[in-house]
Formats: structure tokens, C-alpha cells, sequence
């Protein structure tokens, strides 16, 4: 790891790959978002005035195909997905990026940047397509730390797939099996622009490279997306981006994946939970607290098991939220405190490398602080564990309280009328027992139980949460 140190002082540009939109989001969509949703906000948080930018590729092999199966136009499926994207990260709030280029706005840079490399020698046209010469890349290899590309088992797999999206190309020949495309040339039915060495579209590397550039400089902070980026397709923006003389990205920030059955979800192997789906199981901030919780860079396996845990958890920072706020009414402090006011564990959890599952574990120290103080009466505590919790979950995006939350929970009154009822049979049941009608607090207890409500005794009060 490295200390974070910006190209312009208190100022941080980030560009995430963002979706191939040929079909619906899945999970490991959405937990790339909420990874450098909470990055964003921290480096915020920290003082860095933020420039954000994800892209999307609306134009690609996968996309046609998809559009071809549909018998709809390219564009029209890959503009129907670019909403359900939309849909989708704005349902676990994310906010939106400052810039969100899509592919197909940008050809003419990605032309004048394949022009740079052809005329510096980088890059050469063959059969209609245009090719980067990897044998003239400086230090390619050393971003997927494999240096020694042509032997490598990650190459072998890599070149099947780029043999599959150039072997329709007979008239072009490579000069190195490692060289990839930065121009497809044009091919019956498929959207062709024009260009010096003839009409065709660019190839997926490229593209980053031109958009990246183009909104945060030759020179920018950090470049984020998911592990099965980093080869080939990191691996080529770079050195395509190095050889056109642009020193290109600082820092690489590599989220791991999400699984099922051991597995990585993908849309185009069908092995993948629908973002949709999920959002049948639990609401939006239950889900983005599931996705959030483990560390950025460690795989997850999908278990709707675990899926239900997170939302017992986020249940539990609930309620303690809105219990004080209610309990202080006016005296409730405001969430709008700087980093200093968040607690040393938490600051320090997220300069460590954006260690969430540590953050966490503060701010679940911080509700059974303010929950102890409650149960005491303890008012003066009790805001301060609310502040502090509040704040920490503004870093997150959890903030129960939050406008973007409150706006979209339409089950949020109910669920308040639900939380200020059971308190009143809880109370009710604490008085059983203060004047030892046992027997009351257990038929409370049992009645409250039937109705799904596991309440719990502990030292410091009564607890309860909804029955999994």
C-alpha cells in the first residue's frame, strides 16, 4: 500500500469502469458502485474536493450480440439497460458520478488518440483493424504482475477470448499474439463511424483510455474497477496510454467479486443475481449495507443467509438512530460534523486502506454506547453516540435519516408506527417485571413473538428485531 498523495492538493479525480450495459444489473454491478460510492464520500470526508467519473461502454461485441438475440436495435437495448442501471444504483444511494461518459460520444477522441499511436509508431493498421504493439510497451506485464505476459496462464485464457472477438477479421494479420485492437474495422450490420485507416469502432481498451484522459488529464489520481479488469483490459489501457505519452492513472483500486456457488457472477454466462431480485428480499439500504460491509478487495459468495444477516445488522443501527432521535427530539444533535467529530477507530479503519469491516465495528460500538445510554436516560451520551453515528453512517451512505432514504422508504411510516408500538409493549413489560407480574411479561413477550418480534434481555436493556 501507498499513502494516498493527490496530483493537485486537496483534489481527487477518480475514474471507475463502469457497466457494459447489455443487460440488467447484477449484484456485482451494484457492489462496485457502493465500493467507490463509500471511497468518494471518505476521500470528501477527508477534505479532498472530489472529481468522479464512470463510464459507460454502450457499444461492444456482447451488446450486439444481445440486441441481435432481441431483435431491437443496439442502441435501444443498450439505452434500456443504461436505465436499469441508473435505476439500480440510485435504489442503494449511490450518487450519481460528477461525469458519466458513454463510449459512443467520445469515437472522435478515441481516433485522435490511435492516431498519436500510429504516428509515434505504437500502433498499426492491418486488414481494416488498427493494433497497439505490445512488443514496444514499456513495462508491459507489471500491472497484473506478470511480466513474462506470453507464458502466462492469465494470457492463454485472455488470448481465446480476444481470438473470438478478432478471428472474424481474416485479412488481419498481427505481428505479435499479444497485440489487441484499438479499431475494429467496419463488418456487414454492425454501426460503423469513419476513420483515417477506414470505417469501423473502436475496441473496448481504448476507449477508457480516450474518456479517462478527457475529463481528468493526462495525469489523474486513481482508476478503480474489478479484479477481472486489471488483465487484460487495465493492463492495455495503461500501456496504450503510457506509449501516447500521458502518464495516465497514480493509484489502481481493484475491488474484489462477487460470487454464487463459487463462482463469479456474469451476465453473459447467466450466473448472477439480478439486482432486482435481491431488492425483492430486503430494501435498498439493507442490501448496499450487505454489499458494503466486507472489505473491497476480499471476494464475496452470495448466500441469502448472509443477505438477511446485513439486514438484521443495518435493522439494529436503525432503530438506535431513530429511538434517540425520537427520545431527543430537539435536542438531537446535527449529523453535518466534520472528521474530526467521527471516532479516531473509525478515521483510522478508512485511511487503512478503506477498511470498512473495521469502520464498522466502531460504529457498532457507538449504537451500543448510545443504546446503554438510553436505557439510563443518559441524554447528554446519548446525542453524542448519535452524532458520532450518524456521521459515521453519512461516510457510509446508511444514514437512516437521510432525505435520499426517507424519499424512497415508502414502508418508513409504517415501520415508525411499528417501532413507537413495540417500545410501548416493551415498556409495558418492564413494568411486569419491575412489580413481579411475571406472568404478564411473559404472555407480552410470547404475544410480541408471535407477531415476529424477537425481543432479547440484556445488560444494557431490552432489545428487540424483527424474526429472520
Amino acid at each position: 500500500m501507498r499513502e494516498f498523495r493527490p496530483v493537485t492538493h486537496g483534489k481527487a479525480s477518480v475514474y471507475l469502469c463502469g457497466a457494459t450495459v447489455q443487460g440488467a444489473p447484477h449484484l456485482g454491478h451494484l457492489r462496485s458502485a457502493v465500493c467507490f460510492d463509500i471511497l468518494v464520500r471518505w476521500l470528501e470526508a477527508s477534505g479532498q474536493q472530489v472529481t468522479y467519473c464512470r463510464n459507460v461502454t454502450d457499444i461492444d461485441d456482447k451488446i450486439l450480440r444481445a440486441a441481435a438475440a432481441a431483435e431491437i436495435p443496439w442502441w435501444a437495448l443498450a439505452e434500456r439497460n443504461y436505465r436499469d442501471f441508473s435505476t439500480a444504483y440510485a435504489l442503494v444511494g449511490c450518487r450519481p458520478p460528477d461525469v458519466e461518459p458513454r463510449a459512443t460520444g467520445h469515437i472522435p477522441d478515441m481516433i485522435a488518440l490511435i492516431e498519436r499511436l500510429m504516428t509515434n509508431g505504437h500502433a498499426y493498421a492491418t486488414g481494416g483493424d488498427v493494433y497497439f504493439d505490445v512488443e514496444r510497451a514499456r513495462g508491459y506485464g507489471t500491472l497484473s504482475n506478470q511480466p513474462a505476459l506470453s507464458q502466462s496462464p492469465a494470457w492463454s485464457e485472455a488470448s481465446e477470448a480476444i481470438e473470438e472477438t478478432e478471428a472474424a477479421n481474416p485479412l488481419a494479420h498481427k505481428r505479435d499474439a499479444r497485440d489487441f485492437v484499438l479499431w475494429k474495422g467496419a463488418k456487414p450490420g454492425e454501426p460503423a463511424w469513419q476513420a483515417p485507416w477506414g470505417p469501423g469502432r473502436p475496441g473496448w481498451h481504448i476507449e477508457c483510455s480516450a474518456m479517462a484522459v478527457g475529463y481528468l488529464g493526462s495525469t489523474f489520481d486513481i482508476h478503480g474497477g474489478g479484479q477481472d479488469l486489471i488483465f487484460p483490459h487495465h493492463e492495455n489501457e495503461r500501456a496504450q496510454s503510457w506509449a501516447a505519452g500521458d502518464e495516465f492513472a497514480r493509484y489502481w483500486v481493484h475491488h474484489g467479486l462477487v460470487t454464487l456457488a463459487d463462482t463469479k457472477m456474469s451476465k453473459s454466462t447467466g450466473n448472477a443475481l439480478a439486482a432486482a431480485d435481491a431488492l425483492q428480499r430486503v430494501r435498498p439500504q439493507e442490501l448496499r449495507y450487505y454489499l458494503g460491509q466486507f472489505h473491497y478487495r476480499s471476494t464475496m459468495e452470495y448466500s441469502g443467509e448472509a443477505l438477511e444477516d446485513a439486514a438484521a445488522a443495518y435493522q439494529r443501527i436503525e432503530r438506535f438512530v431513530t429511538r434517540a432521535q425520537h427520545t431527543l427530539g430537539l435536542a438531537a444533535p446535527s449529523p453535518d460534523l466534520v472528521p474530526p467529530g467521527l471516532p479516531i477507530s473509525f478515521a483510522a479503519a478508512l485511511d487503512d486502506d478503506l477498511s470498512v469491516p473495521s469502520a464498522l465495528a466502531a460504529l457498532h460500538a457507538t449504537v451500543r454506547d448510545g443504546n446503554y445510554a438510553l436505557s439510563k436516560g443518559d441524554q447528554e451520551n446519548a446525542a453524542t453516540c448519535l452524532a458520532q453515528a450518524r456521521a459515521m453512517l453519512a461516510v457510509l451512505g446508511l444514514d437512516p435519516l437521510a432525505p435520499a432514504w426517507q424519499a424512497g422508504d415508502t414502508g418508513g411510516r409504517l415501520r415508525e408506527v411499528v417501532d413507537a408500538l413495540v417500545a410501548l409493549a416493551i415498556k409495558e413489560r418492564d413494568a411486569a417485571r419491575a412489580r413481579g407480574d411475571y406472568a404478564s411479561a411473559d404472555s407480552i413477550r410470547d404475544t410480541l413473538e408471535a407477531s415476529g418480534v424477537v425481543v432479547e434481555d440484556t445488560l444494557e436493556g431490552t432489545r428487540w428485531e424483527l424474526a429472520r
